[in-house]
């Protein structure tokens, strides 16, 4: 067990919490505030569905050791990025 891993994992759950059910954007760093229409589904989108399958991953990553873990990780952690920034960009921007 990797109890970094596992203090990494709750606090991205305590983010993903914050960000997506009691919609703190303040907290997300890195955009433009003028340029989104709706920032309630902007913290949906990225407290919900990357925030909350990180945390998830991370933790589990914490609990179970197996091969090639961390490029798992990354190539997750990645595509979750990327499909976030694609919707962020065609949906919740002027």
């Amino acid at each position: 067990m990797n109890y970094g891993l596992l203090t990494i994992g709750i606090a991205l759950l305590l983010v993903s919490y914050l960000v997506g059910v009691k919609k703190q954007t303040w907290l997300l760093a890195g955009f433009n505030e003028k340029m989104i229409r709706n920032k309630s589904l902007l913290g949906t989108v990225t407290g919900l569905v990357f925030f909350l399958p990180l945390g998830l991953i991370v933790i589990i990553n914490s609990l179970i050791d197996y091969a090639h873990e961390g490029t798992i990780f990354v190539v997750v952690m990645f595509v979750l990025l990327s499909a976030v920034y694609a919707f962020i960009n065609r949906r919740l921007m002027d």
